[in-house]
């Protein structure tokens, strides 16, 4: 990349980008997310259900399926680090991005049960979820940034 005025990426304003990054990670996370309910209620023996993804009673430690749904959105959450790193590919923006996708998150949650949450558990599950998608995803976009840094003097060739 021959970028001569000093900068790592060009920053410009680019709605388009954004809204498309947006569209991705949210539709990756809920797909991945489709496949732990798919493996969790295969598991369980019990229908396959979109209340695993929204519904807010689903969120609890009495049964194993409450464990089990709340272990898949943890794992959910590495995924969307996972994402992070594939499709944003910036450690500034990790945490923007995670925080939407839990906001779009919360928004259909809110639609899909006509109320707002006032779970206890699902609060804490989701803070905990954008805590874990935001960090590793910021770990991994770093790596992968500090990668593209030469460190060593000798990394150019100078012309005689």
């Amino acid at each position: 990349m021959n970028n001569i005025s000093g900068q790592f990426r060009k920053m410009t304003w680019d709605p388009i980008l954004i809204i498309s990054q947006i569209i991705a990670v949210q539709a990756v996370i809920y797909v991945c997310l489709g496949v732990w309910i798919w493996i969790v209620a295969s598991l369980l023996g019990s229908t396959k259900s979109l209340d695993y993804a929204f519904q807010y009673s689903e969120l609890h430690v009495r049964d194993l399926g409450g464990k089990m749904v709340i272990t898949m959105f943890l794992f959910n959450a590495l995924i969307g680090a996972l994402v992070l790193w594939w499709i944003v590919q910036r450690t500034k923006q990790c945490m923007d991005f995670a925080c939407t996708a839990h906001l779009i998150h919360l928004l259909c949650c809110w639609s899909y049960n006509y109320s707002f949450p006032t779970s206890f558990s699902w609060w804490c599950l989701n803070i905990v979820s954008v805590t874990v998608m935001c960090i590793f995803g910021e770990f991994l976009c770093m790596r992968t940034e500090l990668q593209a840094i030469p460190l060593g003097m000798n990394t150019q060739k100078t012309a005689l």
